[in-house]
């Protein structure tokens, strides 16, 4: 019944501001509109003022993020783009122009605060060392659609680790490190060497039959590049953690899981290959590349949360530690 009523909602505060753009695009083309330059300004106003208005008041008792508003104001300005006659965008440049960046500043400073205010609380209400991507997300449920929290928040924690933080951190008793022994950077190091090597010589193959092909491709592998380089640094900034009631494994911001000690079934010191199924899997990203030396076997499924939110099934997890009998010693002392 309870999920009836949020379906039905959502419904209405989704299919009326579309009803109204609907009804805009009927009369910007039907023949009422023509040589009708007074229109220009109500309709301009109607696109990105009064619909997300109407949308806000809508949403303003629901838990959908009233930042969304934003994207119904875009969905309107590209409404009038595609339907407004090219001599009757006068405002709506205009608006382009002076207030959409505006907006846009103040919806990056808004998400800013957030941000720090999350740090904050964080800091004060748990005692414990700041894992910042994981009070980015904390923050992003508040203000964006649950959706777009996890990817929104990857691209935040690609630079900041990538580029930002630079403090060598050093380890509790309750956290334990998987890249010194590994040779996990070493082996994402050569990838990013050869990523660089062949971005150069496509650049120059490209550019032969088109500059435009050619710095795209070179684009999108710097691109790459940075994101492979941030995940490569987050390993060495997200510890696993062992906390009162869970183990939260972590391997830098490409995979994730938090078990609880109930949920465990054994765990196992073990570089032995496991036969394949599909409820076995990795944490490292890069497979089977990456050699395991624990394997935790669970009771029940549970979600490994990659790159961008996506999810896969799991009971049996492998993963590699770098002091792997102290890992187990202290679980098996909680699990007793």
């Amino acid at each position: 019944m309870h999920k009836t009523l949020n379906i039905n909602r959502n419904l209405i505060s989704f299919g009326i501001p579309l009803s109204l753009f609907g009804i805009l695009i009927f009369l910007m083309k039907s023949s009422l509109f023509t040589n009708q330059n007074k229109l220009d300004l109500g309709i301009t106003i109607d696109l990105v003022l009064i619909i997300p208005f109407v949308y806000y008041l809508l949403i303003r008792k629901s838990k959908i993020p009233k930042t969304t508003v934003v994207p119904i104001m875009i969905i309107g300005l590209l409404v009038g783009s595609f339907f407004l006659p090219e001599e009757n965008q006068v405002y709506l440049t205009l608006f382009k122009t002076w207030a959409l960046p505006l907006i846009e500043l103040f919806v990056i400073i808004f998400i800013i605060i957030k941000v720090r205010g999350g740090v904050k609380k964080y800091k004060v209400l748990k005692g414990l060392r700041l894992d910042f991507f994981s009070t980015v997300k904390n923050t992003c449920r508040e203000i964006l659609p649950e959706k777009l929290v996890t990817p929104f928040a990857t691209e935040v924690a690609v630079f900041y680790y990538g580029f930002f933080n630079w403090k060598k951190i050093e380890t509790t008793e309750n956290e334990f490190t998987y890249h010194k022994e590994s040779g996990t950077l070493g082996l994402i190091g050569g990838i990013i060497l050869i990523i660089l090597i062949e971005t150069i010589a496509l650049h120059f193959l490209l550019a032969n039959w088109s500059e435009l092909a050619a710095w795209i491709l070179t684009f999108l592998s710097v691109y790459t590049l940075i994101q492979v380089f941030g995940i490569a640094k987050s390993l060495t900034k997200r510890p696993i953690v062992i906390t009162d009631s869970s183990v939260f494994l972590k391997y830098g911001i490409a995979n994730e899981v938090d078990l609880l000690f109930e949920d465990i079934e054994s765990i196992e010191v073990s570089k032995k290959e496991i036969k394949k199924d599909p409820l076995t899997k990795r944490l490292s990203l890069l497979g089977e590349l990456e050699e395991h030396n624990v394997i935790i076997k669970l009771k029940v499924e549970n979600d490994l949360i990659g790159i961008y939110g996506f999810k896969k099934k799991f009971k049996t997890l492998l993963l590699h530690i770098d002091k792997p009998m102290e890992f187990k010693e202290q679980i098996n002392n909680v699990l007793k």
